[in-house]
């Protein structure tokens, strides 16, 4: 194998200690022209055996990296550039042929000559040509001119008497202006860290004027009580275009941000993006889980003129697949709630599931019914003692994500993206950041949907995306490729499971709806098992006379589970999680049959609140209440005093109780007796004064019977 060929570089290393480049030029068996790429010299003979020697001896060595020849694209280079290139071509390109002649002085002089005589040009710049040709690897590029060199880009320039740079407008007035040195650098590097990289996010014009008044005065001066900079003229400080050249130059795009915003915003935002969400995800079973609200203002099932806000949607999506495994719609955002939820609807049969809103579906529609290996959410759902069943029960791995980093779990956001895309224009209700001015018609009022009839169009789009919906950014790896799988989600999800089987498990659903809902403490009470105001109870527990015990010994608490979506029943169990009571809604709470917890809750809270505004309106009620009857009492009183005094004792008062209730009820019927057909207008006014004079008698009546009840001293009877 050949350790060197034409235009190979080799490195000499001198016996005075330097160095030295060639660039051979032309080889035979015993001799070879090379030329020093770095002195302005002609091509020279080297013996082929003393390359090889001192390739042996390590005094040389052969240089891969060839930095000396021009390699540009030819779109790359400007015109003027390649005129000057083509006419130096035209001069040469005959020469450089006649190898090896043109290598020998008195053979490439002629040559040199006639050029000079041809093309009108000096033998000076012809040899020049040739120069550059050899020591640039031989090719036409090589002859194009320096001029990117100029200026000595990149280099900064050292600082001496002259003034650097564009002289200044009016110098009369503001003067030549001073050199950036080392010393003004430091004063501007410590001005930025101290005004510019903080939270107050002071802008770069006020950061330099800080650093005048701070770091270029002459001195204070007193005014008022006030200590006031003596500042600099300007001839004597760096403009702040100088200044800014520099923040510029030496800027830290990372500690800028992260200073003065947050290190999180740098991460979510402007943080370098090297890897992918599939990094590390082989196959199906690792999913993540999120909660967004609903951009969509909903009404409530038991009234349609409530508006009970924006839901909760909790999404549960396959990494690998980018298939939506679960979702759940509430009322509640950033909850464990919501998040044991979609959890349990991700492990639940959906044919089942959709058939509950009124969509028919074949079990190949949405194949997912399992347990994953891991599931990756915020901190806020899956965080905290209820999360504890989930991992020891079901043995399933919870990752958080740290707070504010959202592109952590990029799939799921991406549904969610995709969801406003596809539905929003659609339904009533929408939030509308534009419609917020003044005079704006408020969209909240414009609320159609409940929940239920939004999680029916929720499933649709599940549907859609699952079945239909093409992963333009998915990128398929070799095997996917191979057996040309397209980027579905469900055709992704089959593929995975029949190629690379998953980590995906499928367990009782009993033992998941245990694991995974909601906990909480009931009490066992005489009308059954209360919960929120609602009553439950079994043919168990009545045939057992739990309830009976309730009304006799006292009420205790059991502990319950229970399903959200479908509050109809509870589970009742002690300290055995396995060994449960199914309870059922009672006739009692009629009125929460076939309602979920948060329209129930939504319910209570809204009658607890019409309560506590009616309030004031039965206190002030009562307080009249009150009033009256105080007021007739107190007319009683007057009554009383006026009319009894011929009652000589209170013995006498209650000895005839018998004989005054027979005497009242006789005057009661009198009073009470129904009379029809005498509509007669003179009749009735007879029948007026009739009654009139038949009151009085009435009275005297009464007043009679009375005293002889009294002076009868044989009746001794005083009980009703």
């Amino acid at each position: 194998m050949l350790k060197y060929s034409v235009n190979s570089l080799i490195e000499w290393q001198e016996e005075n200690g330097d160095k030295s480049i060639e660039r051979l030029l032309w080889i035979d068996d015993e001799i070879a022209y090379v030329i020093d790429v770095n002195k302005n010299k002609v091509p020279y003979i080297r013996r082929i055996e003393d390359i090889e020697v001192a390739l042996a001896e390590d005094k040389a060595e052969i240089i891969k990296e060839d930095k000396y020849i021009v390699v540009l694209r030819e779109e790359d280079i400007a015109e003027k550039h390649k005129v000057i290139r083509d006419k130096a071509w035209n001069i040469v390109k005959d020469m450089v042929d006649k190898e090896p002649d043109i290598y020998q002085a008195s053979f490439r002089r002629k040559l040199i000559k006639k050029a000079s005589e041809n093309y009108g040009i000096s033998e000076f710049w012809i040899l020049e040509y040739l120069k550059r040709y050899w020591k640039r690897g031989k090719t036409r590029n090589a002859l194009l001119p320096d001029y990117r060199n100029c200026g000595a880009k990149g280099k900064e320039r050292k600082a001496r008497d002259a003034k650097r740079g564009r002289p200044r407008a009016n110098q009369s007035v503001k003067g030549e202006g001073i050199n950036v040195t080392e010393d003004i650098k430091r004063i501007f590097r410590i001005a930025v860290n101290k005004y510019y990289y903080t939270t107050a996010k002071n802008s770069l014009t006020l950061t330099y004027e800080l650093m005048r008044k701070e770091y270029f005065n002459d001195g204070f001066k007193e005014e008022n009580g006030v200590t006031i900079p003596i500042l600099k003229p300007q001839s004597q400080i760096p403009s702040f275009g100088q200044f800014r050249y520099w923040f510029y130059k030496e800027r830290d795009l990372k500690k800028e941000i992260t200073s003065r915003y947050s290190n999180k915003k740098y991460q979510k935002r402007y943080r370098p993006i090297i890897g992918s969400s599939l990094d590390g995800v082989f196959q199906p079973g690792e999913f993540e889980i999120d909660c967004q609200v609903g951009d969509v203002y909903l009404v409530s099932r038991f009234n349609r003129n409530w508006i009970i806000g924006r839901p909760a949607i909790y999404a549960v999506i396959d990494k690998f697949s980018r298939m939506i495994c679960g979702i759940y719609v509430g009322l509640e955002s950033g909850s464990y709630l919501g998040a044991m939820m979609a959890l349990l609807n991700a492990t639940t049969d959906k044919v089942e599931f959709c058939k509950q809103y009124g969509i028919e579906i074949e079990e190949k529609d949405w194949p997912v019914h399992h347990l994953p290996e891991s599931i990756t959410a915020d901190r806020g759902e899956l965080e905290g003692g209820n999360i504890e069943n989930l991992i020891n029960t079901l043995n399933v791995k919870v990752k958080n994500t740290p707070p504010y980093r959202a592109d952590l779990k990029s799939a799921v956001e991406r549904f969610f993206g995709l969801t406003n895309e596809w539905v929003k224009p659609f339904l009533p209700g929408v939030v509308d950041l534009d419609g917020r001015e003044r005079g704006d018609k408020d969209y909240r009022i414009k609320a159609k949907l409940d929940i239920y009839q939004f999680t029916q169009i929720l499933i649709k789009c599940v549907l859609y995306h699952n079945n239909h919906y093409h992963l333009d950014y998915y990128k398929r790896d070799e095997d996917m490729i191979e057996d040309n799988v397209q980027c579905i989600p469900i055709e992704l999800w089959n593929w995975g499971i029949a190629n690379r089987g998953g980590t995906l498990r499928t367990v009782p659903e009993d033992v998941i709806k245990l694991a995974l809902m909601p906990a909480d403490t009931a009490t066992v009470t005489p009308k059954g098992i209360r919960y929120k105001d609602m009553y439950y109870a079994s043919k168990t527990m009545l045939k057992n006379g739990v309830f009976t015990d309730a009304r006799v010994k006292g009420r205790w608490n059991v502990k319950i589970s229970y399903d959200p979506r479908n509050m109809d029943y509870i589970y009742v169990y002690d300290d055995n999680i396995k060994k449960y009571e199914k309870c059922f809604l009672t006739d009692a709470g009629s009125r929460y049959k076939e309602k979920t917890i948060e329209e129930i809750e939504y319910l209570l809270a809204v009658e607890k609140m019409q309560r506590e505004k009616n309030k004031d309106n039965v206190a002030q009620a009562k307080a009249q209440l009150i009033s009256e009857i105080e007021d007739i009492v107190k007319q009683a009183e007057e009554d009383y005093k006026r009319e009894t005094s011929i009652v000589e004792s209170d013995k006498q008062r209650v000895k005839n109780i018998r004989e005054n209730r027979k005497a009242e009820k006789m005057i009661r019927r009198m009073e009470e007796a129904f009379d029809l057909g005498n509509s007669d207008e003179n009749y009735q006014n007879n029948l007026d004064e009739e009654a009139e004079t038949g009151e009085n008698d009435t009275l005297q009546l009464l007043f009679r019977k009375q005293k002889e009840v009294m002076l009868d001293e044989r009746s001794d009877d005083t009980q009703w």
